[in-house]
Parts: structure tokens; sequence; C-alpha cells
């Protein structure tokens, strides 16, 4: 059942600094409870005790762990774009294979501070139409830039641009989230080889 929308927010923005740090530490204590016991089981009590504070300090910025969990994925996504947005100010390879390793190697290093975290993230997260929305404002910026980069590569061959954006895009997100989120050791760079080779192979195949 989607909880009710004013639930999802926080329930006030510190004005100081003790505040700020009060609400930072809930949430470092909130990744690690889902982390550590998932989603089901990580109860604000166990948030509220791995983060130093009274149950009642906890309610004062948040009104239950959904609110939580939103504004980790909310951060989740920022911290992808803030990233993107400083390689892009940084430039790219004269390849589209050099792009591609670079886009997929931010990705990867997104995702990895804490798979298990992510995994709830991804499957467990409120749906509000709040972060939808975000998400949505999110990937349709990605795919604005990948339009934009896949114009400056003449060996990028393909029918529609702007549908092979959506598709590289969203390849590289959900497979990535798949993959981090995997309870599995992966090898990252074989992994990072071989999606980099993949999109390489479908934006600029071989004559």
């Amino acid at each position: 059942m989607m909880p009710g929308k004013q639930s999802l927010h926080p329930r006030k923005q510190p004005k100081q600094v003790r505040g700020e740090l009060t609400r930072e530490r809930i949430l470092v204590a909130a990744a690690q409870v889902f982390a550590e016991y998932g989603y089901a089981a990580g109860t604000t009590n166990r948030i509220a005790e791995r983060a130093h504070v009274s149950i009642g300090s906890l309610y004062q910025y948040y009104p239950n762990k959904d609110a939580i969990l939103v504004e980790l994925v909310d951060r989740h996504l920022d911290a992808g774009e803030n990233a993107l947005r400083r390689q892009q100010e940084c430039g790219l390879p004269d390849m589209v294979e050099g792009a591609m390793r670079v886009l997929v190697r931010v990705a990867i290093e997104n995702h990895l501070d804490d798979p298990e975290l992510l995994r709830v993230m991804v499957e467990e997260a409120p749906k509000s139409p709040e972060l939808l929305r975000k998400v949505r404002e999110c990937e349709e910026s990605r795919v604005a830039y990948m339009c934009e980069l896949l114009g400056r590569y003449p060996e990028v061959r393909v029918g529609d641009v702007h549908m092979a954006a959506q598709i590289t895009v969203s390849t590289v997100e959900l497979i990535v989230h798949k993959v981090i989120a995997t309870r599995e050791a992966v090898d990252l760079q074989q992994f990072e080889d071989e999606l980099v080779a993949m999109l390489t192979r479908y934006l600029a195949p071989a004559v």
C-alpha cells in the first residue's frame, strides 16, 4: 500500500549545524541498518539506536522509515548526476569506445558504496510521485546528454540517435544496478569491459 503523500517527506529541515549533524547521523545509520537487516526489519528503533539519538528525535526529522529511504534514494540520484556533471566538465575521449568506458565507470563507481543498500533502494523504496518525477528528470537529462554525445562521434552508426541514447542510458543504469546489487562477487573490471564492448558494438558496429 502506498504511504500517504505527506508521510514520505521529512518533517523539518535543520536550521542549525547541530540539527544538520543529527539528520546526517540518522541517514548514515539508516543506510547501515537497511543494508544489514533489510528493509522490513530495518525499524526506526534500530535506526535511532544506531544513530545514538532518541526515537523522539528521529521522528522530529522523519515521520517513518519510508521517508528516510526516499531521502537516501534522492541523494543517490543526486550523487550520480553530480558525478556525470563533473565528467562532462573534464571532457571525454576522442573515440566512442573511450566515452562509453568513462560513462560506465562513473555509473559503477556511483553504486559501489553498499550493494545491499542499493538492492533495498531499487527493490523496496516507496514510489512517491516526487521520487518518480525526479527519476524521470534524471533519465531525461542523461538521454539528452547522450544524444549530444553520440553526435560527436562519426563512427556511431545508428538509425535513430534519440532511440539509441534511450537504449544506452537504460542499459547502463539497469545492468549496473542489477549486477552491483547482486550478493555474488563480481569481477568489476571484467564487468566494465564486457558492458563497454557491448555498447560499442551496438553504437559503432564494425563495417
